[in-house]
C-alpha cells in the first residue's frame, strides 16, 4: 500500500497549471489591486465564514455547479492567507500544503505504514490516537468558535475516539427522555435552561448512532418552513392582504396545502 501512481491522472498537469495560475493572479491582486492590498487576516476572517456557509447550502442543494463555484472562492482565500503570511516571512502556500501532507501520511498508518485498519471505526481510533501521542487533548481540537450543535457533535465524536460512548442507541434514548422529563419537570428558570441545553445534547448524541448529522437534518427542516410559510404568504397576498392581515386558520389552511408541494 502507499503511493499511487500519478500517471494514472490524465489532469494532473492541467491541474497543476491552474493552481499556478491561481496563484500568479493572487501575486498580481495583492501587488495592483487597491482593494486587495488592504486585506488581512481579520478583515478576509467574516467573509470566509460566510463563503463556507454558502459552499454549505450548495452541498445541501446538491447543486454542482455551485459546489464548483463555492470551492473556488475558498480556495481563492486559503491562497489569500496563505501570501499575507509570506509577506509576514511567517510561511508561504507551499508550507501549508507540506504541512497537512506530512499530517495526512503520519495520521494514516495503515495507508503509509505497517498498521492494520480495516473499517471506518478503527480508522478514526488510530486517529485519535496519534493526535494523544502528538500531546493533543482528547477535546483541545475541537474549535472553540464553532457553532453550538457542531461544536456538541465534534466533542461527542472526540470522546467516542478514546472509547467514552454508549454501549448501544437503546441506553442513549432512555438518556433522551430522562433529560425530557428533568426539562418538564423543571420550574427554575435557570435550571430549565440548563437542562433544555442537556436534552438538545443527548437528542445530538442519540443523532449519531441513528447515522443522522443533525446540522443537516435541521437545516433541511429550515428550507422545508421556508418554503411552506413562502407558500402561505403567495397565498395571501393573491386574496390582496398582508400575512399580518391573515387568521390563524387561513395560516393553517395554506400550511397544510403546502405540504402537497413540499
Amino acid at each position: 500500500m502507499g503511493k499511487i501512481n500519478k500517471t494514472t491522472d490524465n489532469r494532473r498537469q492541467e491541474k497543476l497549471k491552474a493552481f499556478d495560475r491561481l496563484l500568479t493572479i493572487m501575486d498580481e491582486l495583492r501587488e495592483n489591486c487597491p482593494w486587495d492590498r488592504k486585506q488581512t487576516n481579520e478583515s478576509l476572517r467574516h467573509l470566509t465564514i460566510e463563503e463556507t456557509y454558502e459552499l454549505s447550502g450548495s452541498i445541501l442543494e446538491n447543486d454542482y455547479n455551485e459546489i464548483k463555484n463555492e470551492l473556488g472562492d475558498l480556495m481563492l482565500h486559503l491562497v489569500f492567507y496563505a501570501r499575507i503570511a509570506s509577506e509576514k516571512n511567517e510561511f508561504d502556500i507551499g508550507d501549508v500544503l507540506n504541512s497537512v501532507c506530512d499530517k495526512l501520511i503520519k495520521r494514516h498508518p495503515h495507508i503509509y505504514g505497517d498498521v492494520e485498519a480495516k473499517d471506518e471505526k478503527t480508522v478514526k481510533e488510530n486517529w485519535e490516537k496519534i493526535k494523544l501521542k502528538e500531546g493533543n487533548s482528547v477535546l483541545g481540537g475541537v474549535p472553540k468558535s464553532l457553532p453550538a450543535m457542531i461544536k456538541a457533535m465534534r466533542i461527542q465524536e472526540k470522546a467516542r475516539g478514546v472509547g467514552f460512548d454508549w454501549q448501544d442507541k437503546k441506553q442513549v434514548w432512555e438518556k433522551v427522555m430522562e433529560e425530557l422529563g428533568e426539562f418538564l419537570k423543571e420550574k427554575n428558570k435557570e435550571r430549565k435552561f440548563r437542562e433544555f441545553g442537556d436534552l438538545l445534547f443527548s437528542l445530538i448524541n442519540y443523532s449519531r448512532f441513528e447515522d443522522i448529522n443533525p446540522e443537516e437534518s435541521l437545516e433541511r427542516t429550515n428550507q422545508k418552513f421556508i418554503k411552506r410559510f413562502s407558500y402561505i404568504e403567495d397565498r395571501i397576498r393573491e386574496k390582496g392582504k398582508n400575512i399580518s392581515e391573515a387568521t390563524l386558520s387561513e395560516m393553517d389552511k395554506y400550511w397544510n396545502e403546502s405540504k402537497k408541494f413540499n
